[in-house]
């Protein structure tokens, strides 16, 4: 492990010398992540990709891509396109990335599950923001907005986080 590693504790992440309040999947943590059972997989995980809502917050980065309003992510294990970034016209089943909420203002993809996504392994690992303080999520890794915003910009090419 390195400072420029996301590492999660029982408590918080700890990230470049500093530590992150963060909620995890309602599932708890676990080795066997499968579709739908909300847990957080452990492992090592690379960052791969920053979205943004461009009509809710400046680009965060340089690197960072906008969320359009058609933009999805599919979580059809039946599909090619499982796990992967779609756009709407979609029939099958996905997730909309421009929510009502302000969730998914500022998403950091992980390499969960991709990009040669396995079935059933479960989709969409995402960091973002939380609804509450330590309210749980559907497998993710939720923050305060402000340290989200942090974190997205510290964000080095050979960041991994680390689910214990």
């Amino acid at each position: 492990m390195t400072p420029a590693d996301l590492v999660l504790t029982p408590t918080h992440l700890r990230f470049m010398g500093r530590r992150f309040p963060c909620s995890i999947g309602r599932g708890d943590l676990t080795a066997n992540k499968r579709e739908g059972d909300g847990a957080t997989p452990r492992g090592t995980h690379r960052i791969v990709g920053l979205l943004y809502r461009p009509d809710c917050m400046a680009r965060p980065t340089d690197w960072a891509a906008p969320i359009g309003p058609s933009d999805l992510w599919s979580d059809d294990p039946r599909h090619e396109d499982y796990n992967l970034m779609v756009r709407a016209p979609y029939p099958h089943s996905h997730e909309r990335l421009r929510r009502a909420d302000p969730l998914y203002d500022l998403v950091l993809i992980t390499d969960w599950n991709w990009p040669q996504a396995v079935p059933g392994r479960g989709s969409a690992i995402f960091l973002h923001q939380w609804r509450r303080p330590h309210y749980p999520t559907e497998g993710c890794i939720a923050f305060r907005r402000d340290h989200l915003l942090w974190i997205a910009r510290h964000i080095r090419y050979e960041t991994r986080l680390i689910v214990p």
